[in-house]
């Protein structure tokens, strides 16, 4: 399995080890890693090779959120880039007890990409023409992307699970 982590972090699959059991044909990613998961698995296709599953774990989804938003997660961030990275962090944990995650480095260029990034349905019902399983897991609390929005938009082409009272990184307690 190809595995892709979120902004700002690193070897945190530990958190979603009961919504993944890839084969070395599933590529999997978590919030702006379901981005990178996606293009691994497009271009993995691309090359004639086989991609079996792509499991996206509360994708980044900002294109219901309008340019005021975003241009205030980009000045925050530019602002004080620690202070931003802290209370990004505490959101995705809450409502619940915030576990051990470690850190990467971060640009303002991975921000601006994953806040204009927009989903294309068309490029999703091309992987799915093409023999791949999409699953969508999303929390219902999610604090970070707009889940709802998520929801109504992936189930065209996935099986979306829909997490009670899970965060941004599906936990429920």
């Amino acid at each position: 399995m190809k595995f892709y982590s979120g902004f700002s972090l690193r070897n945190e699959l530990y958190l979603f080890k009961n919504y993944v059991n890839g084969s070395q044909y599933t590529a999997c990613g978590f919030s702006y890693g379901a981005i990178k998961a996606l293009h691994y698995a497009q271009e993995q296709l691309a090359c004639g090779k086989r991609v079996d599953r792509v499991v996206l774990l509360s994708p980044v989804f900002f294109q219901t959120k309008d340019v005021k938003f975003k241009r205030v997660q980009l000045l925050s961030y530019k602002k004080n880039r620690d202070s931003y990275l802290t209370q990004f962090e505490e959101s995705c944990f809450f409502p619940h007890a915030k576990k051990i995650v470690e850190h990467s480095e971060t640009t303002i260029e991975e921000l601006e990409e994953l806040l204009e990034y927009e989903w294309s349905l068309q490029e999703l019902e091309e992987l799915v023409a093409k023999g791949v399983k999409l699953e969508v897991y999303l929390g219902s609390e999610d604090k970070i992307i707009d889940a709802q929005g998520a929801r109504a938009f992936f189930l065209n082409v996935a099986t979306v699970t829909y997490i009670k009272n899970a965060n941004h990184f599906l936990q429920t307690n």
